[in-house]
């Protein structure tokens, strides 16, 4: 269950309207309350008079007290605070002091009571209005910078987000850029104009689907693959036979929504570590199925599997140069891993990222998202964007060292509270 949060908006969203809007409502409740307690114990009606009178007192040492309370929110606690105990003294004195002389000019002598008897006795009713509205005062506005900060963070975390976002979305790597540009190079020099015509109007096609789409956007699982392959067009120029691939796609799969370029650094993995280093190549299989309301994706290989030392790459191990001993893993930060953070960026805990390999070769990546159609995916996405970050749980489960994320410290955030309610500008 959501809590329910304080919102500024649209009550708020004006805080001079809003002060004055509170002023008249609580002013003229305690004016009517007074009211119908003097009627119903049978008092006079001129008697109204005197409660309007000692009203309007306090109304306008309210909107006095809001000018002084304004320029002490902003400081430090004891002069906040000890201010505050000052003002408010002196405007219980003052309204005290003003609704004595007026029950002495209403009574005219017909009472024995004395001002300062008066001044004493009717202290307690000035005291707690007043202090009354000081506490809601500062209480209101106390939430308000409270509410204000809190937006203000949320709509730092969804830029974060959204730039983290667009960085993952574009880290193309450079590694089939060159290759491929290496490739049309090559037949160029060859003379085989045709062929390098057309890879590079395959590559060009390929970068136009790849650079359109949105950062953090989402497309069909038909659109990702028909990406794809327009990145299988070039990656068989170069392979030919040696590279193989399989679809097995459910058609209910075929509508649902993913992460735009998700499915490509798995191909692309695929490509570079089980095709590229054997002789008789490799088979790719992609198969995608709706299972309840979960859309669950695997892409396999035939490659050597991470036992095999051309995968083992994959998370680039560091070779030690006394000795020439493998060293530790060391995460690249691309690939697997840019799927990793854009799955935890997009769906936060809800959704699930695994790596399997046998010993005898291969290599498996499985994903399981939330099955989403383009008709509720942009908001379901918003969703869980604005959420990601303050979600603690991973379901993610990755057999491969060396894999854990580092972040630096955040930088400070300036969170200087605005002008407070009552405020003209």
């Amino acid at each position: 269950m959501s809590m329910m949060r304080f919102q500024p908006a649209p009550f708020f969203a004006n805080k001079n309207r809003a002060f004055w809007n509170l002023q008249l409502a609580g002013w003229g409740g305690a004016f009517l309350l007074r009211a119908v307690n003097a009627l119903a114990n049978g008092l006079p009606y001129n008697l109204l008079l005197v409660i309007l009178v000692t009203t309007i007192t306090g109304f306008s040492l309210s909107v006095i007290l809001s000018v002084v309370y304004r320029q002490l929110i902003d400081r430090s606690p004891i002069v906040t605070w000890g201010g505050t105990a000052v003002s408010l003294v002196l405007a219980v004195i003052v309204h005290a002091g003003i609704d004595a002389w007026v029950q002495d000019l209403y009574y005219a002598g017909s009472s024995e009571t004395s001002f300062a008897q008066r001044f004493v006795g009717i202290t307690y009713i000035p005291l707690t209005l007043l202090g009354g509205w000081s506490a809601l005062y500062y209480a209101i506005n106390f939430f308000l910078t409270v509410e204000r900060q809190a937006d203000r963070l949320e709509r730092l975390e969804a830029q974060a987000t959204s730039a983290q976002l667009a960085m993952l979305r574009y880290q193309l790597n450079p590694h089939f850029l060159f290759n491929t540009l290496n490739s049309i190079s090559t037949l160029v020099l060859l003379k085989q104009t045709d062929q390098a015509n057309a890879m590079l109007t395959r590559l060009s096609g390929f970068l136009r689907h790849t650079l359109i789409a949105e950062p953090g956007s989402q497309v069909s699982l038909a659109q990702e693959i028909e990406t794809l392959q327009l990145y299988l067009d070039i990656e068989r120029m170069r392979f030919e036979d040696r590279l193989r691939t399989r679809f097995d796609i459910d058609e209910a799969a075929m509508h649902a929504c993913l992460p735009s370029m998700l499915l490509q650094p798995l191909i692309e993995n695929a490509v570079k570590y089980a095709v590229s280093p054997q002789e008789d190549g490799a088979e790719i299989v992609l198969s995608a199925r709706v299972v309840g309301q979960r859309l669950r994706i695997a892409v396999e290989d035939t490659g050597p599997g991470v036992e095999g030392p051309v995968q083992l790459s994959m998370l680039e191990y560091e070779n030690e140069v006394a000795g020439g001993l493998t060293g530790r893993p060391v995460s690249t930060g691309v690939g697997l891993a840019n799927i990793r953070n854009r799955l935890m960026q997009g769906y936060g805990d809800d959704h699930l990222f695994e790596t399997a390999s046998q010993p005898g070769g291969g290599f498996k990546v499985l994903i399981e998202i939330p099955y989403e159609t383009e008709g509720r995916s942009e908001h379901a996405a918003q969703e869980n964007r604005a959420a990601a970050p303050s979600r603690a749980g991973r379901r993610e489960r990755t057999p491969r060292a060396g894999s854990a994320d580092t972040a630096g410290d955040p930088a400070p955030i300036n969170l200087n509270p605005q002008h407070a309610i009552g405020n003209s500008s």
